[in-house]
């Protein structure tokens, strides 16, 4: 009895006595299929507790020994044992988060996520083909299918799974705005718009414009004009793209070039985020076909080549 009451003094006293953290906040992980015992000597090991046997015997006398959850954790301050365990027991894991930004091609995506020390990569070496493919997605062309966003994830989450919540994002939100699209659109399928809302996001940055360039771009096609769109030539260009657009390589064909081909090109160039996916199904009322950047971010817009032959003079040839 005099033991039983010894250790239960013991226990008490080191229950309720704040863990003394090598720093704050402490990162801890604590390894799926893990036993009491290997719980215990991972939070030693980690620097959280001080001994194996006093949070192994706690947890055993209080009854939640089975009930330890294994994950990524992050303590913010010194707590006591006690509260590890409830934090533990309860499953309170940290999250990360990843974020694709609006505009990214595909492969600046796999750049993130490769980059990532809390994402398990598991499409490393894999060609593009090979990662739909491990999606389970009836296409090679991975380009504008995944939704950019900011991507909460727990620490150890597989590239794949990501991958498979950013596509499924991408088609919700754009089978949405396929089921509103204004009508009369000259599109047959909602990938022809996403196409365009792609072309849309790389053309600008100001949301207040993405309509009327949605017009511009569906009034050319409806016109069998081509589209004449710098961003969908440089994607083309791919890594001989130098940063700089030249006369010859608008001349230069490719399925990517709208200057020597007409339509739209076969897949999207970028990842559109949800205003120019919204924008291509539901363009502004204009009869506008030109457009030239003014050299702020904006643009000036014109009906007719005579006024945009202006307008270039005046923003992209110092006026004269």
């Amino acid at each position: 009895m005099l033991a039983v009451v010894v250790l239960a003094g013991v226990l008490a006293q080191f229950a309720y006595a704040p863990l003394a953290l090598k720093s704050v906040p402490m990162e801890f992980t604590l390894q799926p299929g893990s036993s009491l015992s290997s719980v215990a000597v991972q939070l030693h090991a980690q620097g959280v507790t001080p001994d194996r046997w006093r949070f192994r015997l706690l947890a055993r006398a209080l009854g939640k020994a089975s009930r330890i959850k294994a994950g990524h954790y992050t303590l913010g301050h010194a707590l006591t044992p006690l509260a590890l365990l409830d934090k533990l027991t309860q499953g309170e894991v940290s999250t990360r988060e990843i974020v694709f930004i609006e505009g990214w091609t595909f492969q600046q995506m796999r750049d993130a996520l490769d980059a990532h020390p809390s994402v398990r990569h598991e499409t490393t070496g894999l060609s593009a083909a090979a990662i739909m493919d491990k999606l389970g997605l009836k296409t090679d062309q991975p380009e504008g299918l995944f939704f950019p966003a900011k991507y909460y994830i727990d620490p150890g989450k597989s590239d794949l799974s990501i991958l498979h919540r950013a596509y499924e994002t991408m088609q919700q939100h754009l089978d949405t705005e396929w089921a509103a699209r204004a009508p009369g659109l000259p599109y047959d399928t909602p990938y022809q718009a996403l196409i365009m809302a792609s072309i849309i996001e790389k053309e600008t940055a100001v949301a207040s414009e993405r309509a009327l360039i949605a017009a511009i771009f569906i009034n050319r096609l409806r016109i069998n004009m081509r589209l004449q769109t710098d961003p969908s030539v440089i994607y083309g260009l791919g890594d001989t793209y130098d940063g700089n657009l030249r006369k010859r390589d608008l001349q230069t064909d490719t399925p990517y070039n709208t200057y020597t081909r007409a339509g739209l090109p076969p897949t999207p160039i970028a990842m559109p985020g949800l205003d120019s996916i919204h924008a291509a199904l539901h363009p502004a009322r204009s009869e506008a076909l030109y457009f030239v950047a003014k050299g702020d971010g904006s643009h000036q817009f014109s009906d007719t080549l005579e006024e945009h032959n202006r307008a270039v003079a005046r923003y992209q040839k110092n006026g004269n």
